[in-house]
């Protein structure tokens, strides 16, 4: 799987989660994981998450670590499993930092606030990841935390590279480790 932390700032609004976006983009092409820091604004029309549609839950954070996952040739289920994946690694990343966090499903908290938002889904030939990271905390419509505003976590771009690395083997090491068994 490829990666790019992209250095431009981009306002995500829920209409980049789309088949090709990183491709028409970013020229990567294949199974990748982008990265960016921007406003997250996701309106209830560009939601993809229908729960948060029906309880009138738009997401909106001041400053955002953004990563956008297309793979290819994988079901929604197994998109999912990936999207938990990617959860568990930035998970494991704070922990490693000295943070407590708690996992609810694809949900991190800090001190009972919502560190992340995440959406998995299935377009017409890929699974679409979007999982955002707070980094400022002002403004959310929930009581939320941020990497930088309460975890003192300045460095955002090395942190970003680490997690896509991170993610980036273990798929990789997934689908390796697949071809090594003979079937029973």
């Amino acid at each position: 799987m490829k990666t790019k932390l992209i250095e431009d700032e981009i306002k995500y609004e829920g209409w980049q989660l789309a088949p090709h976006w990183i491709y028409k983009n970013f020229k990567i092409q294949g199974d990748a994981i982008v990265a960016f820091i921007g406003e997250c604004e996701v309106k209830l029309s560009e939601m993809v998450d229908i729960e948060d549609v029906i309880n009138n839950e738009p997401i909106y954070s001041k400053s955002m670590l953004s990563f956008i996952s297309e793979q290819f040739n994988v079901g929604l289920v197994e998109g999912v499993f990936r999207q938990r994946l990617l959860i568990c690694i930035i998970k494991e990343a704070l922990e490693k930092r000295g943070f407590k966090i708690k996992r609810n499903g694809d949900d991190l908290f800090f001190d009972d606030k919502k560190l992340t938002v995440s959406i998995a889904t299935k377009s017409v030939n890929s699974i679409l990841i979007h999982t955002g990271i707070n980094i400022d905390s002002q403004g959310a419509p929930v009581q939320a935390s941020g990497l930088s505003s309460e975890l003192g976590i300045f460095d955002i771009e090395n942190f970003a590279k680490e997690i896509m690395d991170k993610y980036s083997n273990e798929i990789d090491d997934i689908i390796l480790a697949s071809t090594k068994v003979r079937g029973v």
